[in-house]
């Protein structure tokens, strides 16, 4: 039992970092962005190719892909995304999956269909017991960046300027700009965080899920999940749906194998049955 709990915490970790850029532009930037996992998708496959083909050590890859797919993140948003800010959140769907069914055929079309893992250096695959529990060397990995990606953002969207100027762009962002604030330049920042955190969920993850064209598309619901449980107004609200969903995935998996993805739902309507907006939302807020 404390091992599936272990290696849910650190699936959960993975979930978070995926899903917490989609949590900043959903929560904080009012901007449904469905291709959130293309960007994770991206930044999955320029691992590989750093350390699979050009054996760039692994952890010198993670920041490396951070920053490619910040760019990248950039380079949309200053080119398509800003065409949609203040649209409707059906016309920000249809324009975002578009960009997800665009994403998948070009990788498919350029690096092949078939599911692809990132190769980890031999101290990374190294398993310890500790008190009964048989821990991955990778999985400690996750679980202790991902906990210091957490802290870091919850400091920087809460205790600093940047974090009171992104709230003041998105509440008024007139009043915003009278006040000198640069609006644009706050909202591509913002993208860029989220996409290249994204990027980064998808290196660190693409041991555990596993990286394929349809990886957007496949995980598009449990980015969904995640911020629909916690709530898009704060990190520490996705960070504890996503352990949360993380465990009962991977014990739901190991306990009732047959009842597939059965579980993670449950525990979804449970969880929104008794606080409808999330896990961390006032429960009188209609």
């Amino acid at each position: 039992m404390l091992t599936i709990l272990f290696d849910g915490l650190a699936y959960g970790m993975i979930l978070f970092v995926l899903a917490v850029g989609l949590s900043v532009t959903l929560g904080l930037m009012n901007v449904v962005n469905l291709a959130h996992g293309a960007f994770a998708m991206a930044g999955g496959y320029i691992g590989v190719i750093l350390v699979n083909r050009w054996g760039v050590p692994y952890l010198a890859a993670l920041p490396l892909v951070a920053l490619a797919t910040a760019i990248l993140g950039v380079i949309l948003e200053r080119t398509l995304y800003v065409h949609v800010y203040g649209k409707s959140h059906l016309d920000q769907v249809l324009f975002t999956i578009g960009l997800v069914f665009m994403a998948s055929s070009a990788v498919s079309w350029l690096l092949g269909s078939q599911q692809v893992f990132i190769e980890l250096p031999a101290f990374l695959r190294q398993r310890f017991e500790l008190a009964g529990v048989s821990m991955g060397a990778y999985r400690l990995l996750v679980i202790a960046l991902c906990g210091l990606l957490a802290l870091a953002l919850q400091f920087l969207l809460t205790r600093t300027r940047f974090g009171s100027r992104l709230r003041a762009a998105v509440d008024d962002p007139v009043v915003a700009r009278g006040l000198g604030i640069e609006v644009g330049r706050i909202f591509m920042l913002t993208f860029a965080l989220g996409s290249g955190l994204a990027g980064l969920g998808g290196a660190l993850g693409a041991e555990i899920l596993g990286l394929d064209p349809t990886f957007p598309l496949k995980f598009m619901v449990y980015f969904l999940i995640v911020v629909t449980v916690g709530g898009g107004s704060s990190i520490s609200g996705p960070f504890l749906a996503a352990l949360l969903l993380g465990v009962a995935d991977v014990a739901g998996k190991y306990y009732v194998p047959a009842a597939g993805a059965f579980v993670i739902y449950s525990v979804m309507l449970i969880v929104l049955i008794l606080r409808p907006h999330g896990l961390f939302a006032p429960r009188s807020t209609r």
